[in-house]
């Protein structure tokens, strides 16, 4: 079971959809190594519209020449985690924007968690919230 609460960073990466590593798209790539490294989740988001260094928009309109949409990968997980994933991004990133934010977590917790245990009930039949049990 992992749980994640209080401070932790968050780690952005932002490339296009395209881009890849060994043939493989490099989001997935990314994904796949922050699993393998232990790191408590991973997300990707397309992005509709976006432009980087190159200064060229990339967007999703219907009569856009450009089809390589912006792709954010956001990991959150404990400061020391994420800084010893960044190694393995230097490998992987050779074009794009990667970000560090402190953020803080309210509750993360992986499956496998269990619920909550129902209230108990006292001699009236009635549970601690003041309700008949059902």
């Amino acid at each position: 079971m992992t749980r994640l609460t209080g401070r932790a960073l968050r780690l952005t990466v932002f490339v296009g959809e395209h881009d890849t590593r060994h043939h493989k798209p490099l989001y997935a790539e990314i994904v796949h190594r922050a699993h393998a490294a232990g790191l408590a989740g991973a997300s990707v988001f397309r992005g509709i519209e976006g432009f980087g260094a190159s200064s060229l928009i990339h967007t999703s309109r219907l009569l856009s020449l450009s089809e390589d949409l912006p792709v954010a990968i956001v990991i959150v997980d404990t400061e020391e985690r994420v800084r010893a994933f960044l190694p393995q991004l230097d490998e992987l990133v050779t074009e794009g924007l990667v970000t560090l934010d402190d953020c803080e977590v309210i509750r993360y917790t992986g499956r496998g968690h269990t619920p909550p245990e129902p209230p108990e009930e006292d001699a009236g039949g009635k549970n601690t919230e003041g309700k008949r049990a059902p």
